[in-house]
């Protein structure tokens, strides 16, 4: 399946939230789905409050259709109540690697 829209997003989740923000992202309703292709949850090792998501979906428009979506709003409403301040977004297009699990 192709990957032709991405992002690379980090967030800063209120001080010492950064268990509680990770556990939310990996539980995600986007992993399941279908034109959801990369998902992926990192922390700075310096500052476990710093968490960052890496997505690709198979297009812009899947994946504006799902965060159109009641529950995507719901999971939004929840990530956002444990980030301090604005998420830094950068376009970012995954184009291959390896999982690390």
């Amino acid at each position: 399946m192709s990957i032709t829209h991405g992002f690379h997003a980090t967030m800063t989740a209120r001080p010492g939230k950064g268990d509680a923000l990770v556990a939310l992202l990996l539980a995600a309703p986007s992993l399941p789905h279908e034109d959801c292709v990369v998902f992926l949850v990192s922390r700075s090792a310096a500052d476990p409050d710093v968490v960052s998501v890496a997505e690709g979906w198979t297009s812009r428009e899947a994946h504006a259709q799902f965060f159109a979506s009641e529950t995507a709003q719901a999971f939004v409403a929840e990530v956002q109540a444990l980030v301090a301040g604005e998420s830094q977004y950068t376009d970012a297009v995954p184009v291959g690697g390896k999982p690390a699990f």
